[in-house]
């Protein structure tokens, strides 16, 4: 006979999904009501103003998409690109390659934009690919690229679009609440995220916001949106302000609990504290790596926070140090992707899981490891050297 599910009690450190705190966990326990209950509507509001604080914008077509950050993505692209369009698409790692095929099933025509993997995206590459596309009405990109741990200068790719009369679409699933997000001072015209990184909710669950420019661009199609699910002029019907909601789809009422308890915590943290503390331990996670003589595989001033991608030494077997690590430690780190398989691991560092506490068990864990596996490193120097950032020395 099959039985319940228990799953054990894991610290996830990889590119996702992160920890989900208690206070999260326990809000998904609550009773369910119907997802067109006055007092539902009435916290779809309140997540509604939680998401414009975590997106800084006060873009009124702002909700959390009933389903996972590509489903976000594809609402974006479905919404605003139609057949026949013209859309620069940049590509820095694997996130890049989807829009691309987002691109392409919506009849348009995708002019890609290429960087090497753990390299931001080139301002002049794109200034070029306007120069030479003046047609092109649409830029995507990813502002932080989970394959490769990559930070790219999301305002100033804003602004280019802004300057070609193009309208921004932005990859922010890694980067909303980790790092610094402006959608209204950047510019920035379609915006999706996942819940599963550093706001340290559930899976499931795509946050977008989209601006009045983006909204005139959906208003003004001549054809339908390929997606009856997706499309926005739709769902706003049941997300829109007013008191009156339009049946459109049966929400993930306790999702949703989720999510709200976890905009609740970051507003009590704080956007910019949350920043910091990212940051902060971010520092000490590298101090700690390198000390223990591992290499980062991203320049330093291009480097997310909360995505550490580490090179993998000389002779180490990757799947070997990260089947370890879960088995013996119930710790759980990324793989690379694509050209970096075996080349590097992607340590996260996202919302609940960035933490002194997950910094020090993670060096201690991948240093015991990595010392059972014979690889050359400097044993016990990891510890001291991350403390010592923690405590300002």
């Amino acid at each position: 006979m099959t039985t319940s599910f228990f799953p054990p009690q894991r610290t996830l450190m990889g590119p996702g999904p992160s920890d989900v705190s208690p206070r999260v966990l326990g809000a998904l326990s609550r009773p369910t009501i119907g997802h067109l209950d006055p007092l539902f509507v009435q916290l779809m509001d309140e997540i509604k103003g939680l998401l414009q604080y975590a997106f800084q914008t006060n873009n009124e077509l702002t909700l959390p998409i009933s389903a996972p950050g590509s489903a976000g993505m594809e609402a974006c692209f479905v919404n605003l690109v139609s057949p026949g369009d013209t859309v620069i698409v940049c590509q820095n790692g694997v996130f890049g390659g989807r829009m691309k095929e987002n691109v392409e099933r919506c009849g348009a025509r995708a002019v890609m934009v290429e960087d090497a993997w753990g390299e931001p995206v080139s301002l002049d590459k794109v200034a070029a690919a306007f120069a030479d596309h003046p047609e092109a009405n649409t830029l995507a990109f990813v502002h932080a690229e989970t394959s490769t741990g990559v930070r790219s200068d999301a305002e100033a790719l804003c602004a280019l679009a802004r300057d070609n009369n193009a309208l921004s679409i932005v990859d922010t699933v890694t980067s909303l609440a980790g790092i610094e997000l402006k959608v209204d001072d950047w510019g920035a015209d379609a915006v999706y995220s996942g819940t599963q990184k550093c706001l340290s909710c559930i899976p499931g669950i795509s946050p977008v916001t989209f601006s009045q420019r983006a909204v005139e661009r959906i208003q003004s199609r001549e054809q339908k949106v390929q997606s009856w699910f997706l499309d926005m002029q739709l769902v706003m019907g049941y997300w829109g302000g007013s008191a009156k909601r339009a049946y459109h789809h049966t929400a993930p009422v306790n999702d949703l609990y989720a999510l709200h308890e976890s905009l609740v915590m970051l507003q009590e943290e704080g956007l910019e504290n949350a920043f910091v503390r990212h940051q902060r331990n971010h520092h000490a996670l590298v101090a700690g790596l390198e000390a223990m003589g591992l290499s980062m595989a991203v320049a330093a001033e291009h480097r997310l926070p909360q995505l550490n991608a580490v090179n993998i030494p000389d002779g180490v077997d990757d799947a070997n140090v990260r089947s370890a690590l879960l088995n013996d430690f119930n710790l759980e780190i990324g793989a690379g992707l694509g050209g970096l398989a075996g080349k590097t691991w992607r340590i996260g560092l996202m919302g609940f899981a960035s933490s002194e506490h997950n910094v020090l068990g993670c060096l201690t864990a991948l240093e015991a490891v990595l010392t059972r596996e014979g690889a050359s490193i400097n044993a016990s120097a990891a510890l001291p050297a991350a403390q010592a950032h923690f405590s300002g020395q």
